[in-house]
């Protein structure tokens, strides 16, 4: 691909992509992940089977964010038997500890923004992973960002997509996508984004796309 191929954004996932979890590993046919809830279940001393019936659907409505923080709080504080404070704190100090932020790719990603390119953010989630994986201090630094929980919608729906197509102004065929979920690929796909399925900085950075973006 060349330069004359007219990509003239990039949309980059975040967990995975531009976070990546210190324990997760990509075993060849997907991202075995980071382990934020075994985690949390060790710290309150109860089996990982008890701690996610006491999170349940609650956790996936606040991904979607159709449910507010203070509320997903309330509900797991109580259904956990621990205070919202001291739950918050080991969420976000869990999530800090099993993610760090790619500065590999960072340091590509302001490097594209140089060359001219909108560089964009579309990740799916809630409100707690979004702010221990998610520093105002980087992700200002992009043209736009998306999270699931602010939008009321998640991937792989076609309308967070059409969204992004939206704010970027532009023909979907002139943006690409980085995602670490081929299940968030294919609508992508489907609606003319180029794509690239993330695996690791060592592929992505041989990648012929990619590489004809630096042209």
């Amino acid at each position: 691909m060349k330069r004359s191929d007219k990509i003239k954004a990039i949309v980059f996932d975040v967990g995975g992509v531009l976070s990546l979890g210190k324990n997760s590993r990509w075993d060849g046919k997907e991202f075995v992940p980071s382990g934020v809830h075994e985690d949390i279940a060790n710290k309150l001393k109860i089996s990982l089977d008890q701690y996610i019936d006491s999170i349940d659907t609650n956790y996936v409505l606040a991904i979607e964010g159709k449910i507010s923080e203070e509320k997903v709080l309330n509900i797991f504080s109580k259904n956990l038997k621990i205070s919202k404070e001291k739950l918050t704190k080991f969420y976000i100090n869990s999530y800090r500890k099993h993610f760090t932020q790619n500065k590999q790719l960072f340091k590509q990603v302001f490097k594209l923004k140089k060359l001219g390119y909108k560089v964009a953010v579309l990740s799916d989630q809630w409100y707690l992973s979004k702010r221990a994986l998610m520093p105002d201090k980087i992700y200002n630094k992009f043209n736009f960002v998306i999270v699931s929980c602010d939008v009321k919608m998640r991937k792989p729906n076609q309308k967070i997509y059409k969204l992004i197509i939206e704010k970027l102004n532009l023909n979907p065929s002139e943006i690409l996508f980085l995602d670490n979920q081929i299940w968030n690929i294919i609508p992508a796909k489907k609606l003319g984004i180029k794509t690239i399925l993330f695996k690791e900085n060592k592929s992505l950075f041989k990648n012929k796309i990619w590489r004809s973006l630096f042209i």
